[in-house]
């Protein structure tokens, strides 16, 4: 069965639908480095360039878009008249060119109570399609990091049954113990100052900022007192036995989030990121340190992408089972 992926990235969430049997016929992307991991790991159908720009669909299956969502994030501004929210639109305007089966688009949650999506709801469905909504979490469907995702599904042979979660959760220390082969180049981070060593060497297993203030307020900038317990995740550690939080682009910087790595006084290096993406060993992604970070960071994590593939892979094959 074929699939097309509209903003597809660095291909994490093709990667999820070529594990469940699905075969890429296009991927499109506006960053050059992202096209070049996506032919590097998943297959040579990437093109660079705006989706806008794409006149026809591809005779395909399935189409899979993750339009950009920082105009729907609570991360931003949450702006409606966040130029890049309409992108989203570009998914249907693409999908009426040669209906596929089935159109996945994936985003954060608020994205379904945004007024964007009821439209993009409504334009579906003057296509034909049944449109179902999902919000899953990519920690109980086998990636070691707690992660909420939107998944519009429509569909024009029924409607499928989301995906089971998986038994149990997958710790960070389970996917950052395993051996990293020492050449690997992925398994790079950047060096910490004198003054990030000291501090991160305070940090306790699923600590910030906050226990850093107590124990070494001489390590601390005023500015960290002033602002109080805002932003508690800054300078954090993982905590080694649970997921992990979050997977952002600016992972390699300790202070934007909680990136530093569960056993050593660093922040994980670019294969433990993918790593919590549940990316495989062999993938390797192209560009310098923050492109690549931001590829990883970017994507939907490949087994959360997998299981909602599974599920679309049953819908299909149950509807051609019973028009044989």
């Amino acid at each position: 069965m074929r699939f097309v992926d509209l903003f597809s990235g660095a291909g994490l969430f093709s990667g999820g639908f070529v594990q469940q049997g699905f075969r890429p016929v296009l991927a499109i992307d506006l960053c050059k480095d992202a096209i070049a991991s996506y032919e590097r790991n998943v297959a040579p159908v990437g093109r660079y360039g705006s989706v806008a720009d794409l006149e026809r669909l591809p005779d395909c299956e399935v189409l899979i878009a993750g339009p950009p969502c920082q105009g729907f994030s609570t991360l931003g501004r949450r702006d409606p008249l966040d130029a890049r929210n309409a992108l989203a639109f570009e998914v249907v305007r693409l999908a009426a060119t040669n209906p596929p089966n089935v159109v996945v688009i994936e985003n954060v949650p608020p994205f379904l109570r945004s007024t964007a999506w009821a439209r993009i709801k409504g334009a579906l469905e003057e296509l034909d399609y049944f449109v179902v909504a999902w919000e899953l979490d990519a920690a109980d469907y086998g990636t070691p990091q707690y992660r909420k995702r939107s998944f519009t599904i429509a569909s024009r042979v029924g409607i499928p049954e989301g995906p089971e979660p998986t038994l149990g959760t997958i710790s960070a220390k389970t996917a950052l113990s395993r051996p990293i082969d020492p050449d690997d180049p992925m398994h790079r981070w950047p060096l910490p100052s004198d003054l990030a060593a000291a501090r991160m060497s305070r940090i306790p297993s699923g600590g910030d900022k906050r226990d850093l203030m107590r124990s070494a307020p001489d390590l601390c900038p005023p500015s960290w007192k002033s602002v109080g317990c805002q932003a508690t995740d800054v300078w954090g550690r993982i905590d080694a036995d649970k997921p992990a939080n979050t997977l952002r682009c600016a992972f390699q910087n300790p202070s934007k989030g909680r990136y530093i790595h569960p056993m050593a006084n660093r922040v994980i290096s670019l294969r433990e990121g993918a790593r919590l993406q549940g990316v495989p060993d062999d993938w390797q992604f192209v560009g310098r340190n923050y492109p690549v970070a931001r590829q990883i960071g970017n994507g939907v994590p490949i087994p959360l992408a997998g299981a909602v593939a599974g599920s679309i892979r049953t819908l299909l094959t149950q509807k051609i089972r019973a028009t044989a």
